[in-house]
Formats: C-alpha cells, sequence, structure tokens
C-alpha cells in the first residue's frame, strides 16, 4: 500500500504544483488588473463604470490584458519613435528622489540577466564553497569592476550561488578564475539540478566525435581493401 501510495504522489505531485504555480500568477495579474478597473471606475459615468466591473468578474482576462500590453509595449519600444519615449521616461525617474535609486537598481539588473547581449547566467560553474572540499554549482554574471576591481590581483569573476530548493536567493562572491571549473551543462540543467536538491542530475556530456582515420599517401579512395 505505502508503495502504490508514493507512486500515485510522485505522479500528482508535478501537476499539481504546475497547476497551483499556475492559479498563483493568475491571481496576482487578475488583482492588479481589478485593482486598475476599480481605480478607472471611480473616475467615470456609472454607465461605463458598470461595464468596467463586470470585465473585472471575467477570470483570467487578467492574463489576457497583461500580455497583450507587454506585446504592444515591446512593439512600440523596439522602434526609433519608442526608444526616444523610453529615454525621455528614464530621464524622468531619474530625477524623483527614492524612486530614482530603486527604479535604476532594478534597470539595472533586468538590462543585465534578460538582454540577449549580456553574459549573466548564460554559464554554470562548479567551485569550493563554502570551504575547501566542499563543492557547489554557481553562476557566472560577469566580472568586478570599478574601485572592486582594482584591489583584486590576476583575473577574477563574479559568481551567483544559488540556495536549495528556492534559487531566487543566493550568495555574491568574487573568485580567481583558477579556482572555477567550467561545466558543459546548460542553465536550465544546472537549476534543475539544485532544486532537486541532486535528485535530478543532467546527463552526462556526449564524447568527443572520432576524428577520421587518415588514408595513406598514394592510396586509391574508390580501390576496395
Amino acid at each position: 500500500m505505502k508503495k502504490y501510495l508514493l507512486a500515485g504522489l510522485l505522479t500528482w505531485l508535478p501537476l499539481a504544483i504546475t497547476v497551483w504555480v499556475l492559479l498563483w500568477v493568475q491571481g496576482l495579474l487578475d488583482g492588479m488588473f481589478n485593482a486598475f478597473l476599480r481605480g478607472a471606475s471611480a473616475v467615470l459615468p456609472d454607465p461605463l463604470a458598470g461595464s468596467l466591473q463586470q470585465l473585472g468578474e471575467w477570470p483570467g482576462l487578467g492574463v489576457v490584458v497583461m500580455l497583450a500590453l507587454m506585446l504592444l509595449t515591446g512593439m512600440f519600444v523596439t522602434n526609433m519613435f519608442g526608444q526616444w519615449w523610453v529615454r525621455q521616461w528614464d530621464a524622468l525617474l531619474q530625477r524623483i528622489p527614492i524612486v530614482k535609486s530603486i527604479y535604476s537598481s532594478v534597470k539595472q539588473v533586468s538590462d543585465t540577466l534578460f538582454s540577449s547581449n549580456g553574459n549573466a547566467f548564460r554559464e554554470a560553474v562548479l567551485v569550493q564553497y563554502p570551504h575547501a572540499g566542499s563543492w557547489t554549482i554557481a553562476f557566472v554574471t560577469g566580472r568586478p569592476g570599478g574601485e572592486v576591481a582594482g584591489q583584486l590581483p590576476g583575473e577574477h569573476v563574479s559568481l551567483y550561488v544559488p540556495t536549495t530548493p528556492n534559487p531566487t536567493s543566493g550568495f555574491f562572491l568574487m573568485m580567481p578564475r583558477t579556482a572555477v571549473r567550467p561545466l558543459q551543462m546548460s542553465v536550465d540543467e544546472a537549476l534543475k539540478y539544485i532544486i532537486s536538491m541532486g535528485v535530478v542530475a543532467p546527463p552526462p556530456p556526449a564524447p568527443p566525435a572520432l576524428a577520421p582515420l587518415a588514408r595513406p599517401e598514394g592510396a586509391d579512395p574508390n580501390r576496395a581493401g
């Protein structure tokens, strides 16, 4: 009985967690959408306000609206006119006290992580942490810069060491490049390995392809051996 219950749990648990996460995201986006509708209803005439409140009763509409908004925003900011407006918006927020500190920090991190030209979280490595002889997986986020780089002799790399099973929290390290062992596994495979606490191991790297045998000089390739 215990064997069958455990097998059933392992079958349904991933699906249940997936559905729970999707419902949580849907509830979050629907809540934001309903808050916007309530704010808009307060300043609109009664007929329009009633129509907006009815829209808020449709489950999942906030997800559709958010996806459409991000798509339209992406189409707008990828042209020259939209980029000009983005620069003006950034300049405006940079002049507001307190807001400029939060906005600039979040923007720098998001541009580094999600930019197609960046190198953050593009390489998984093996490092000794928290002490010698203890190994863990880390992600290369770049190289130290500014005053910090001048205080570090030799080539160093910036690393993010995620915690298990929640990789959104972790530790920031700066280590010599020689102390880092590169891995052939992808970032997705490394994250699965970390989240599963080492249970879901990535497949071993494929062996290198064998080079073709060289023919002796003067040998006829069409001649049967």
